[in-house]
């Protein structure tokens, strides 16, 4: 008999655990950025407006205000997949096969994200390339920004970058190892034997036989003998004697 009561509880494994930190660590992250981001985002908007000051760009702070909320957007795009990934990580904990290949998805394209935002800014941001369109080449863009913003923006953003990026990656690695699998995996019901005297599920408990009609003896059958006619008629229609209550002659004497 398979009882779901006795199902052994499984054990989360630390790899599991550790990896729901370092997705948390992933989402603390990304909220100190998108605050960095925010807190900047006026002293970015006039670095941009006093590089493109001296272009022949038309609609300068059309373009400006685009480039602005195109970094705004980005971070709160990913904020919100970091948000996921630590709603994710609670399901994680919980041994949720589905959560696990969720996370991987989501993990996944967040690499992809956060890795080409490290590559971007570990390369100097918009240093290199050629002025295109009457604006102001990449390295005035960048060199406008440094002098805008504090000192420490740049090597904070590149460190939360870091740590996120390798937190992201070590947390979708654990969850592959072998522990992780066999955490995840569906539990087996244990087979226990059935106790004695103890009812199947479905089955009243009750005690001996079945109950049936009781009754003492042998059952009741009609009353033995002979059976019961009526008794036979005193007058028959052939009898010429008419009976001593009705008129009639009487009968001739013998003598």
């Amino acid at each position: 008999m398979v009882d779901s009561q006795n199902t052994p509880a499984r054990q989360r494994p630390s790899i599991v655990s550790i990896s729901s930190y370092l997705l948390f660590l992933f989402l603390a992250c990304q909220v100190i950025t998108l605050i960095i981001t925010l807190t900047t985002i006026g002293k970015t908007r006039d670095a941009l407006r006093e590089a493109y000051a001296g272009s022949t760009v038309e609609n300068a702070d059309q373009v400006v205000d685009v480039f602005v909320a195109v970094g705004v957007a980005s971070g709160v795009v990913l904020l919100l997949l970091a948000i996921v990934l630590g709603v994710l990580a609670l399901f994680n904990n919980q041994g949720r096969n589905g959560a696990r290949i969720t996370t991987w998805i989501v993990g996944g394209i967040m690499v992809c994200c956060v890795g080409g935002g490290l590559v971007t800014n570990a390369a100097g941001g918009f240093t290199g390339g050629q002025a295109s369109g009457g604006g102001p080449s990449p390295d005035e863009i960048q060199r406008r920004l440094e002098e805008a913003l504090p000192s420490w923006v740049t090597p904070v953003s590149l460190l939360l970058n870091a740590v996120s990026l390798i937190a992201l990656i070590v947390a979708l690695i654990l969850l592959a190892l072998p522990k992780a699998n066999e955490f995840f995996r569906k539990p087996t019901a244990a087979w226990e034997p059935p106790t004695p005297g103890a009812s199947y599920p479905g089955h009243p408990q009750g005690s001996g036989q079945p109950g049936y009609p009781q009754s003492s003896g042998e059952p009741g059958y009609p009353p033995s003998g002979e059976p019961s006619y009526p008794p036979p008629a005193t007058n028959r229609p052939d009898d010429d004697t008419p009976p001593a209550d009705r008129p009639g002659s009487t009968p001739p004497s013998t003598s």
